[in-house]
């Protein structure tokens, strides 16, 4: 049984995952579908990019009341970026569920408007757990007549400290419904959530290591003082068209993005510090090919849902084997060959050995100078990105951006990228040598019959 079709499901909803792309189920999903449609607790480990939020949200949505104006399904997870990557991703599988309604819930961003939101009960919420609790203590959210709670990615909420707020919250929640838990990796604090809070769990084990076959993982090692100068090697080496640089600590993500912007390379830090916007802003940028550099700390290891990633590289190796292996499995993804970099000092060799003894297979080691400039000009993004200061509080679609760029004027959609629309605020990629047209079009035309500030990021 690999196919969707295989699926107890109604017609509309494989027609739904058909036009989506879904064709064969991935492994956590074939495994993990049935059991959630037959209703029952799971707890499953699978590596990043399995394929987890179609496991649970397929099984979910099918079971959804529609009718019913009542919070049916939590979703709790560790990060914002996540939340909002399953929001998406649930948003696009419930095409075929009329009226649904799926709210959002994440720190850092203002409460008010989620307060206005909750006043007509959302059949899903997905969340962060400290946002959650808060949402519950006031009594905007209520869980009384939820039947599924999920706990995605439990064991980076547990490393994030949220352990105490996870129990708080389901202790608000119904003795009786379905409780999914995935995670990466099965520490004990996460077998000891599954016996509290879980009934009979069906266990779902799926390979943790990513194929080491579409993976290219090479190690360079260094002295210290040479760290960000052999970065700069790698890139002009290798010359990935995207690619993310791990950091173990947010102020090395600060600093070393401004050491490559006066280098002349388009990169963009993000880590725990940034506001919603600007991490939003951000991931716009990387994910729309207008940066070709994503810096980050591990808050991106998980979750961010990055395609075509060329390279990853170690600025720094995690002091955790499992962490590294999470990094290096954001590229070589869908049957693509991707490329895993890592610099290291003497110092940091038991780091090495943890991670080769983790991964059961020998290091490739490599030299650096061996390490040859190529042409810097394919390290320059290909886009750039306008800012318009609507969203689909405005009733904006994209749509609407492509049909102002193009309507009655000379360029061409080809040349248009990506679109994505937030509540108050849109991006729209355009190649660079026609961003100044864009940009000219926007500002001195019309969107939907109004006019907007747009500008240039």
């Amino acid at each position: 049984m690999t196919s969707f079709t295989s699926l107890p499901l109604p017609k509309e909803f494989l027609v739904n995952l058909e036009s989506l792309g879904y064709a064969e189920m991935t492994p956590i999903q074939q495994q993990s579908i049935p059991e959630v449609l037959a209703g029952k607790d799971i707890r499953a480990q699978a590596k990043t990019g399995s394929g987890k939020t179609a496991a649970f949200s397929i099984g979910l949505l099918d079971k959804l009341e529609s009718k019913t104006y009542l919070t049916q399904f939590l979703i709790l997870c560790p990060t914002r970026e996540l939340a909002d990557q399953v929001s998406k991703e649930m948003r696009r599988l419930a095409r075929p569920v009329p009226n649904i309604k799926i709210s959002t819930l994440c720190g850092g961003t203002p409460i008010g408007p989620q307060f206005a939101s909750l006043e007509h009960h959302p059949h899903i919420v997905v969340g962060t757990p400290g946002r959650v609790l808060k949402h519950l203590q006031k009594g905007t959210l209520k869980l009384d007549n939820l039947n599924c709670l999920v706990l995605d990615e439990a064991d980076r909420m547990l490393d994030m400290g949220f352990s105490d707020d996870i129990s708080r919250i389901i202790d608000k929640t119904p003795q009786q419904r379905q409780t999914l838990l995935f995670s990466a990796t099965f520490p004990d604090q996460i077998n000891k959530i599954s016996r509290t809070f879980q009934t009979d769990p069906v266990e779902i084990r799926v390979e943790t290591l990513h194929d080491d076959t579409k993976i290219k993982q090479v190690f360079y090692e260094i002295e210290k003082h040479t760290r960000t100068s052999t970065l700069v090697s790698l890139l002009e080496h290798y010359s990935p068209q995207s690619s993310i640089i791990f950091c173990n600590r947010k102020q090395q993500c600060k600093e070393l993005a401004e050491e490559l912007w006066k280098l002349g390379l388009h990169a963009v830090a993000l880590h725990g510090d940034l506001e919603q916007k600007e991490r939003d802003q951000k991931l716009v940028q990387f994910s729309n090919k207008s940066s070709s550099i994503l810096i980050a700390t591990d808050v991106a290891a998980r979750g961010l849902d990055i395609k075509d990633l060329e390279a990853v590289i170690n600025f720094e190796l995690s002091p955790d084997p499992e962490i590294h292996i999470h990094r290096i499995g954001r590229t070589g993804r869908a049957g693509n060959e991707g490329l895993a970099l890592s610099l290291f000092t003497p110092s940091e060799t038991p780091k090495v050995n943890a991670i080769e003894d983790y991964q059961k297979k020998p290091i490739n080691f490599q030299s650096t100078s061996k390490l040859t400039p190529q042409d810097k000009t394919q390290l320059k993004p290909p886009m750039s990105t306008l800012c318009i200061n609507a969203g689909r509080k405005n009733k904006i679609r994209a749509g609407d951006i492509l049909g102002a760029l193009t309507k009655n004027t000379k360029l061409p959609g080809k040349h248009i990228g990506k679109i994505d629309i937030f509540d108050t605020v849109a991006y729209v990629a355009v190649e660079n040598v026609l961003a100044k047209q864009a940009l000219k079009i926007l500002s001195e035309g019309k969107i939907k019959g109004r006019k907007y500030r747009v500008r240039k990021i």
